[in-house]
């Protein structure tokens, strides 16, 4: 009878200690978060390299020598490009966090970008405009993702593509407003 209560008992507390780490965790609604990057530093340290890494990774290149077909091959090279597409996406939530600044105050701006403040308050005036904008970003990086889990090298361009205009949209939005887009 002892072992059986023993056995019991340790059933339930297994069964309820596995339960809980598989439960979602519910994230407090004052979540408050430390930001250290500013918007700038993303795009510098996470967009940019995986957009330009999902870019390199596929592309037809004509030449007198003949037609290079550029797109990865192995699993590893597969692997590699699949995680600069999560990352990202993943940046995508990083843009999204409210308070995080543009760019330190201290940064001169770019030839033809606003000053920090005036990006700043471009953001401020409605951040659920550049909410919009990373959503765009995080949906051509899982269009790209999709490529890249399917293996399909012409849809990862594709989504080169999306993930282009979605850049470019923003930039011009916050960043060079009195620049007009290519093509338009």
């Amino acid at each position: 009878m002892c072992q059986v209560l023993i056995l019991g008992l340790a059933t339930l507390v297994g069964t309820s200690a596995c339960s809980s780490h598989m439960r979602p965790r519910a994230v407090p609604a004052t979540q408050s978060y430390r930001l250290a990057a500013t918007i700038q530093d993303l795009m510098a340290g996470q967009i940019d390299p995986s957009a330009d890494a999902l870019w390199d990774s596929v592309a037809i290149i004509q030449s007198s020598s003949g037609t290079e077909d550029r797109h990865p091959r192995t699993a590893a090279e597969w692997q590699a490009v699949r995680g600069r597409a999560v990352t990202l996406i993943e940046a995508g939530n990083l843009l999204r966090m409210p308070g995080r600044r543009a760019r330190s105050g201290d940064t001169p701006p770019g030839p033809g970008e606003l000053s920090a403040a005036e990006i700043q308050q471009r953001i401020d005036v409605n951040h659920d405009n550049f909410v919009q904008f990373a959503d765009v970003l995080q949906d051509a990086g899982f269009k790209a993702l999709a490529a890249i889990d399917a293996r399909n090298a012409q849809a990862l361009m594709d989504a080169g593509g999306i993930i282009d205009e979605a850049c470019e949209a923003c930039h011009v939005t916050y960043w060079y407003p009195n620049q007009s887009r290519p093509g338009t």
